[in-house]
């Protein structure tokens, strides 16, 4: 694992698209919830959307790793207070004013009540998650599925430095992949099953099988897997990216094949094996967006790129200000597609705004407290 690439610093305009497309499928997803199923015409793609945060972990999972392993590669130390200030000013200040927004203004809660603020501020919400009740700001569930890969991963690979056999890891990454697959399978049958007929058991799934971390790595692993690929085999990396563009449609056709297995998420078969199946669809597209020869590399959109910058603050923001416009809006029309359209807006300018005055300022303080304390270690976007 000592072949590493030397270039120092990458712009991954391929994962603009993805990011951008990623996000959009969870806003149209959690919009059609929204209005209860309108417009109409959103159904064929509201009905995969929910696998846009499945994409955002396998780009999260490369996105993170990919530094880390370049430090490894290249004999560098791992800094420890490096990666978690870059995390917690990239991630905090967008959360916890969310967070608040939602704790001071009931008008912009989306659903019934808020889970315990506890929950919320140890990032355990997803853990014993009841969305029938507390369904309000469910969708911070996925950040803190990001946050327990964020605090274990890189202790795990200071542990790996400390190795004589650093190839270890590369068996690592399978086995927790296997391991992924059979506590879904144990979730479903030991602990969702014994509720199948309750009237309320679509809310047993999602508790038992959906939301907890321990069921959902499998698009943070296949990210890390593609880092490692990406970094540590540049001679095997070569030879695919040759094929780039039908490593993407061989991603398309995997996630074909994931629309209809999983049109019942709550199969057993579907409950166990899809979310994988949707991991390894979504990775082969981000491998194949990486590459220099796919037209996902090659194509830059300020469109995407736009969508892509704001995207962390549209990802939290957008179910409240949903809500609000919806509300606001229904008692002048009942055309559901001015609706959308203004809702979609709404949110992006207020992701917008919140980019603008939050999250870029809070990058600006990040960088210069990193410089003024000249601490050393790897960088991380």
């Amino acid at each position: 694992m000592n072949t590493k690439l030397t270039t120092s610093s990458e712009n991954f305009h391929g994962l603009d698209h993805l990011r951008a497309l990623a996000i959009l499928l969870v806003f149209i997803f959690h919009y059609t919830i929204l209005s209860k199923g309108e417009p109409s015409w959103l159904a064929t793609i509201s009905s995969f959307g929910w696998t846009g945060v499945d994409l955002f972990f396998v780009l999260s999972g490369f996105l993170i790793a990919l530094p880390l392993f370049k430090a490894i590669g290249n004999s560098q130390p791992i800094s420890l207070r490096t990666f978690f200030i870059k995390r917690s000013l990239r991630i905090l200040p967008v959360y916890w004013f969310t967070l608040l927004i939602y704790v001071l203004f009931p008008f912009f809660r989306e659903k019934e009540s808020l889970p315990s603020l506890l929950k919320f501020l140890t990032f355990t919400q997803n853990f014993g998650l009841n969305i029938k009740t507390h369904g309000t700001f469910s969708h911070a569930w996925s950040l803190c599925v990001e946050e327990h890969f964020y605090i274990l991963f890189p202790f795990l690979l200071l542990w790996m430095q400390g190795r004589k056999h650093k190839k270890i890891f590369i068996w690592i990454l399978p086995v927790l992949f296997v391991a992924g697959i059979g506590l879904r399978y144990y979730s479903y049958h030991h602990i969702y099953f014994p509720h199948i007929h309750d009237k309320l058991n679509w809310m047993y799934w999602y508790r038992a099988v959906y939301y907890p971390t321990y069921n959902r790595l499998d698009g943070i692993l296949t990210g890390v897997g593609i880092a490692v690929l990406y970094q540590f085999a540049p001679n095997f990396w070569l030879r695919l990216s040759r094929y780039a563009n039908l490593i993407f449609v061989l991603g398309l056709v995997v996630l074909t094949g994931a629309y209809f297995f999983c049109e019942d998420q709550s199969t057993p078969w579907a409950s166990v094996w899809g979310f994988s199946i949707i991991a390894l669809g979504y990775g082969c597209i981000v491998i194949a967006s990486l590459c220099e020869t796919c037209f996902l590399y090659r194509w830059q959109s300020k469109v995407s790129s736009f969508i892509a910058a704001i995207s962390f603050s549209l990802y939290l923001t957008h179910k409240g200000i949903t809500h609000c416009t919806q509300e606001v809006l229904s008692a002048y029309t009942t055309n559901q597609n001015v609706i959308f359209l203004v809702s979609f807006l709404s949110c992006l300018l207020f992701a917008r705004l919140l980019f603008q005055f939050l999250e870029k300022p809070c990058l600006r303080i990040r960088n210069q407290l990193l410089q003024k304390r000249n601490v050393r270690g790897v960088t991380f976007s």
